[in-house]
């Protein structure tokens, strides 16, 4: 008898260390949610959007504006300020970049610029109305999500194939000078 008296003192330690190894994961996991949940804060406060006709950045008023830098495109870096004179909007990429009867995905602003015929931009939000995702290009005259193969149309953002059902929400886009911006 005195070997069922032993083993519960062996299984209880392993219980106890279970229930610890538990615990230190729950802690864990809710440290990292807490930092995502922080780290996001400045982001989602910098998606805001503002009325102010100047577009630029944080509300503490720094003069040094890395958090409006990366509004340029990747495609071109000359462009360096990131809010243009005139209308105040914010500059996309060059107007060169948007081809008739095609467009263009600006990753950064989460805008997608079409030209559906010459001289006529339109802008539409990049990102897919089924699900969420990132739009990823614009082919053959069609917007394109590629995780489920919804196309948008490039004149109006309506669904023309795929699970999406509900149309891009139109962006507000002009042309100022060589470059399209998005504007209030």
């Amino acid at each position: 008898m005195s070997d069922d008296t032993m083993a519960p003192p062996t299984s209880q330690p392993d219980a106890e260390s279970d229930g610890l190894l538990r615990d230190r994961r729950s802690v864990l996991r809710c440290a990292a949610i807490a930092a995502m949940v922080g780290a996001s804060a400045p982001i989602l406060a910098a998606c805001g959007g503002g009325d102010s006709s100047t577009g630029a950045g944080p509300t503490t008023g720094s003069s040094s504006g890395p958090t409006s830098a990366p509004t340029t495109g990747g495609s071109t870096g000359p462009s360096s300020a990131p809010p243009s004179s005139g209308a105040g909007g914010k500059v996309l990429g060059p107007v060169s970049d948007v081809p008739v009867g095609g467009g263009k995905v600006f990753t950064d602003a989460k805008v997608v610029v079409t030209q559906p015929t010459a001289g006529q931009f339109k802008g539409f939000s990049a990102v897919c109305t089924h699900q969420g995702n990132p739009i990823g290009s614009v082919q053959d005259g069609q917007i394109i999500c590629p995780f489920h193969q919804s196309h948008f149309s490039i004149t109006d953002g309506a669904p023309v194939s795929g699970p999406a059902a509900t149309p891009l929400p139109a962006v507000n886009v002009a042309v100022e000078g060589t470059n399209v911006v998005q504007t209030a």
